[in-house]
């Protein structure tokens, strides 16, 4: 698809940690160039999706009691899941409050550890160059991708947001810790935590933006032939689907052991 118009979702670059090298698709995201490389990338065997029970919202419970915040995931497990998975507890906290909405509200299975092998592949869940995702979600210092203007793999996006979200009056380039573009983060951004303000910046704003995006297609991410459609839609390559899944099935895996 490299080098066809766009028509309304926007060309994603995507940069391949390993020496693989530097390919466009099409697709809502687009990575920041050069991820580092990272333990988390070694896992080996990476599969077509996770071969685990990966999409119950069960897998983020709710407090026993009401919380201030209907889709907020139970305390314990977030910090026994953020634990044993390496995932920041503020990120996981907005996977799965995003699965649990999505599922309460469209009642589509998504997974919190779809959400969060799409984080990880896109900015190690906001930690990329030195970035933080803070208290309040939002990811500081800003994450911000490289210009997309037609070199380094990319297509040539001009300008379409004034620089309001990218800083750049030029150039689009991918922003956040689930590395929108601007003009797509126009047409699909969402306001999780009801501020009267989306931002690609918070990771909460980010995450149930990202699980509305993957519901679009089947209404769920139950089966595989859906699953598959939704990463590829997302970012329409194999290393991309291969390297979310297998994100996703080790951070199932590894949440099993919580509370058991």
């Amino acid at each position: 698809m490299r080098g066809k118009g766009r028509t309304g979702l926007a060309l994603g670059l995507a940069t391949a940690i390993g020496g693989v090298g530097i390919f466009a698709a099409v697709g809502l995201f687009s990575f920041v160039n050069a991820l580092p490389d990272a333990d988390a990338a070694d896992w080996s065997e990476p599969q077509s999706r996770p071969s685990v029970e990966f999409a119950t919202p069960a897998h983020a419970p709710r407090p026993a009691e009401p919380a201030e915040h209907p889709y907020l995931a139970d305390p314990g497990w977030l910090a026994q899941t953020a634990a044993v998975t390496g995932i920041p507890e503020r990120a996981l906290a907005a996977y799965a409050a995003a699965d649990l909405r999505v599922a309460d509200e469209l009642g589509c299975a998504v997974g919190w550890n779809t959400l969060a092998g799409i984080g990880w592949v896109e900015s190690y869940h906001g930690t990329i160059h030195g970035s933080a995702i803070d208290a309040d979600g939002v990811a500081r210092p800003s994450i911000v991708g490289i210009p997309l203007d037609g070199t380094n793999g990319t297509m040539a996006i001009p300008d379409t947001d004034g620089g309001e979200l990218d800083g750049d009056t030029e150039w689009d380039r991918a922003v956040g810790p689930m590395q929108f573009i601007p003009e797509t983060w126009y047409l699909w951004g969402a306001d999780a935590t009801g501020d009267g303000h989306a931002s690609p910046h918070s990771i909460d704003d980010a995450a149930l933006t990202a699980a509305h995006y993957l519901c679009r297609l089947d209404g769920t991410l139950e089966t595989e032939n859906a699953w598959i459609a939704a990463i590829r839609s997302y970012n329409n390559t194999l290393e991309y689907q291969q390297r979310v899944a297998s994100a996703a099935e080790r951070y199932a895996e590894d949440a099993t052991a919580v509370g058991s």
